[in-house]
């Protein structure tokens, strides 16, 4: 047995939350237009509350054009009509609440949409002035200045810049609808900052932060011509005139001015305390950075308190890569007293239950079209059920994805006519993007758009064979993958394995991962995960407190299936 992590002495909720991500648009239609809302949020919070999370995040809701699905920002302190008002976010903070649900809100500083206040005084006024300032406008290269200021591409695909009429030209890593701020600005720093409190004061417990490794650039703007895999795939390609950013790779990314920042909205969330005791808001980072001693420094004790473990979401379909990655998870985030955060879906990325039907199981394509080889339906939620039965048995905070709960896959037949990501328009139609892990969610088998909306709308279509995903075909019925995931978080609370230490376990097959867990003064569980083709023994005399399949009660654990027994 080999030690790897020791329980957690700290009883702060975010240490060993499971916070769900609801996606708004997507989530539930309240008005019928086809379209999420903030009042069909919180009519279906009784089934996260049922459900057994601590918590919800929500995407972004604010005030905005919607050309990068609500990350595009143009009023901060605002709810976007497509999703209602601010009374009803008020009201779905309060309904949460009172289910014992914390909330986290999408918080996107790095850019703003092009038509916030700020961008369209800035595109009005002149070179120089203060309203560009707020953003990182620049003079081009070459004769007259028709060059862009450096060979920066955007996340998105193309080029990272766009020349405005007066001949200067503004930076945005992701879409051109979303000019990037310049955090040198003081005036940019304070803004933030009482945007933050502008949403503590309304009761939110937290915010996610969008791009948090990328709002600082390397002073000048430099060239670059990395080589790195890509944020939303897997082509390591860095051609002549740049590369994409990611992991915190180049100039854009990753650089130390980031921490002074976040040392200062820790001081914030600081501010908020109720009679003297902390109410413990929490600050979680989106940050894309390798190795995880990098990513450990996001969550110093000034800083935040969680940072997406994407290593981990990144991890192929092996037992050995998952122990190595587990491993030094705890020992980066270990070494810096913050919890380890584990989440292998999420708005950005192929739903794991597909991603894991591939040929290559856990990688990670751009998206999936109709005509590329497609996933293994069955076969892939097989092992998604077995991975998340690991992963929520794993201490520290989990992420779970809406929908993973139901064993939804990628939708990858979507019509081409009617997809919304910018990258695949950036990509010029190479990248099918991300609205296959975007489409509204199944309720109702027999409902009219399977009871997303009163009126059977949905913004993008939902695949036919999704009716029997819907959440009240799995209700109640023994081994769906609804009842799965509410007795796995019954248990884990239970048992407190948010809070527990963690030891491999020796013994077992190569492609088995294998460990025990356990709080201070708990039994715990030992949990096996057979990521193999071939079925492994059981301990003799085990007794199984929940498996990810049926076993076949010969004292064997199959192939792509994890068990948790009693420690």
């Amino acid at each position: 047995m080999t030690i790897v992590h020791e329980p957690s002495a700290t009883s702060e909720w975010w240490r060993t939350a499971v916070i769900y991500q609801v996606y708004p648009r997507s989530f539930a239609d309240g008005d019928g237009d086809g379209v999420g809302d903030l009042p069909g949020i919180t009519a279906r919070l009784p089934h996260l509350a049922a459900l057994g999370v601590d918590a919800v995040w929500l995407s972004p809701f604010y005030r905005s054009p919607q050309r990068d699905a609500g990350y595009d920002v143009a009023d901060y302190r605002d709810i976007d009509p497509l999703f209602g008002t601010l009374a009803d976010a008020d009201a779905m903070i309060a309904r949460a609440h009172d289910l014992g649900l914390k909330v986290v809100v999408d918080l996107v500083p790095n850019h703003t949409s092009s038509e916030h206040a700020w961008f369209q005084a800035a595109l009005a006024a002149a070179p120089g002035s203060p309203e560009r300032g707020r953003y990182l406008f620049r003079d081009g290269r070459g004769h007259g200045g028709v060059e862009p200021p450096n060979n920066w591409r955007s996340v998105f695909g193309g080029p990272a810049w766009t020349r405005v009429p007066d001949g200067q030209w503004y930076l945005h890593l992701f879409d051109s609808s979303q000019p990037d701020l310049d955090w040198t600005n003081p005036e940019v720093r304070a803004e933030i900052e009482d945007v933050l409190r502008f949403w503590l004061r309304r009761g939110v417990d937290g915010f996610r932060i969008d791009v948090a490794h990328g709002l600082v650039k390397e002073a000048g703007l430099p060239d670059w011509f990395g080589t790195v895999e890509m944020v939303s795939g897997t082509d390591p390609g860095a051609p002549e005139d740049g590369q994409s950013p990611a992991f915190g790779s180049g100039p854009m990314f990753d650089q130390d001015g980031v921490h002074e920042i976040y040392r200062s909205w820790r001081a914030v969330l600081d501010e908020f305390d109720a009679g003297g005791e902390r109410r413990s808001r929490a600050l979680v980072a989106e940050a894309w950075v390798e190795p995880l001693s990098r990513l450990a420094r996001y969550v110093r004790d000034d800083e935040m308190q969680q940072a997406f473990n994407f290593s981990f979401l990144t991890t192929l379909w092996d037992a050995a890569a998952y122990r190595r990655t587990i491993t030094e998870s705890y020992a980066a985030l270990d070494a810096v007293g913050a919890p380890a955060t584990w989440v292998l879906s999420n708005h950005d990325v192929v739903r794991h239950p597909s991603r894991l039907g591939l040929a290559v199981p856990g990688s990670r394509p751009n998206g999936i079209f109709a005509t590329d080889p497609q996933p293994d339906e069955e076969l892939g939620l097989r092992r998604a059920r077995a991975a998340t039965l690991f992963m929520l048995a794993l201490p520290g905070s989990a992420y779970v994805y809406q929908g993973e709960e139901l064993g939804l896959p990628e939708h990858t037949s979507l019509p081409d006519d009617v997809r919304e990501d910018p990258s695949y328009f950036r990509t010029l139609h190479e990248e099918a993007g991300r609205d296959g892990c975007r489409v509204p969610l199944p309720w109702v088998a027999g409902a009219p758009g399977l009871g997303f909306s009163p009126t059977g709308r949905t913004w993008l279509p939902q695949p036919a064979s999704w009716a029997a995903y819907a959440a009240d075909a799995q209700a109640g019925v023994a081994g769906s993958t609804l009842e799965l995931y509410r007795a796995a978080l019954a248990l884990r609370r239970s048992l407190a394995l948010g809070a527990g230490g963690l030891a491999w376990l020796d013994g077992f097959p190569d492609d088995v991962v294998a460990f025990r867990t356990a709080a201070a003064g708990e039994t715990g569980a030992v949990v096996l995960a057979n990521l193999g083709t071939t079925p492994v023994a059981l301990p003799d005399g085990a007794t199984v407190l929940l498996a990810s399949a049926d076993l076949p009660g010969d004292g064997t654990l199959p192939a792509d299936v994890t068990v948790w027994l009693e420690a």
